[in-house]
């Protein structure tokens, strides 16, 4: 409770934390950037959606089997899934064709057999990109997988993260704070202290989420008919709390508030990796040679060692 950083398993827990840390760091920056950018995918899509211009009705439309033989012209080699012809005559047929794992949507003049390219709109094409990436890393189903292991091991770390902040009875508001006066070493590491503390919930909702996205069945059996909780962990997940055709400044508000919070994970990542580099990489790089003393610890390491962020080194 005084001295944590005395532990043993402390110190073990240090290492986890430390090398797990560094070995998802990518993929945790990645996911917590492009979790940000799809937070207001509704009103993106709303609003950057393609809206057909209206065709000249000019006689009767083409048959189905002629308007396959445009699209196999167009596009040879694809095999069609399916074509959606609308009831209203002056709006185009939607074509959907695969090829191997590759799909392709187009919109075809059903009178002239004119392909009128992609029903979507760049901006909704890269959304939807950012948010295949974001839940099956472009990968479907094993992406997914991939996706909930790494959800699992996010929240381990995070777990360990708050069993490593406790710095003692006598330190901790010091580590719930930080230091902006101090050099760039402590402050990144207060930093990584703070923004770890305070959202550990945040961290720990995320993880769950992620996991329970890939893994349902298990949350459900756990959990029963509590559809409300399950309903929320998604709210929660996506920042998404306004109702369809009803959204209010708060409701504004809120998702960009989300659009940051949903930032941290990536800024836990980069200021570990920075801690990492000034106690790792940069000491060995500018290290002097091993017939010289070893100097004396710096202000800097008191400091840490102090308020018990700091780890002893087998030296």
């Amino acid at each position: 409770m005084n001295r944590p950083q005395n532990l043993w398993v402390r110190r073990a827990f240090f290492q986890v934390h430390l090398w797990i840390g560094i070995g998802i760091g990518l993929y945790v920056v990645l996911i917590s950037i492009s979790g940000s950018a799809i937070v207001y995918r509704p009103q993106l899509i709303r609003k950057f959606a393609r809206h057909p211009q209206h065709l000249a009705v000019s006689g009767a439309p083409l048959s189905r089997e002629e308007l396959t033989q445009h699209v196999q012209h167009d596009y040879a080699g694809y095999t069609i899934d399916n074509i959606f012809t609308s009831t209203k005559p002056y709006l185009p047929s939607m074509v959907s064709m695969k090829r191997g794992s590759s799909y392709v949507s187009r919109l075809y003049n059903p009178y002239t057999g004119a392909d009128l390219g992609n029903p979507s709109s760049p901006i909704e094409r890269t959304v939807e990109w950012l948010v295949d990436f974001h839940s099956n890393l472009l990968a479907d189903m094993t992406g997914r997988f991939w996706n909930g292991i790494g959800s699992i091991v996010v929240t381990l770390t995070s777990l360990i993260g708050m069993f490593l902040w406790w710095p003692g009875i006598k330190n901790w508001r010091r580590s719930a704070v930080v230091n902006w006066k101090a050099s760039f070493p402590l402050l990144n590491w207060t930093l990584h202290s703070a923004i770890g503390f305070w959202s550990s919930l945040m961290l720990l909702m995320w993880g769950l989420s992620g996991i329970y996205f890939t893994f349902p069945s298990y949350f459900s059996n756990l959990l029963g008919d509590s559809s409300q909780i399950l309903l929320w962990l998604v709210r929660l997940h996506f920042g998404r709390f306004g109702r369809a055709g009803r959204v209010t400044w708060f409701y504004w508000s809120l998702s960009m508030l989300w659009v940051v919070l949903g930032l941290i994970p990536a800024a836990l990542a980069v200021t570990g990796f920075l801690m990492w580099w000034n106690r790792v990489l940069r000491k060995k790089s500018s290290s002097a040679s091993a017939s010289e003393p070893a100097a004396a610890p710096s202000e800097m390491e008191k400091k840490e060692w102090e308020v018990g962020t700091a780890v002893p080194s087998s030296d």
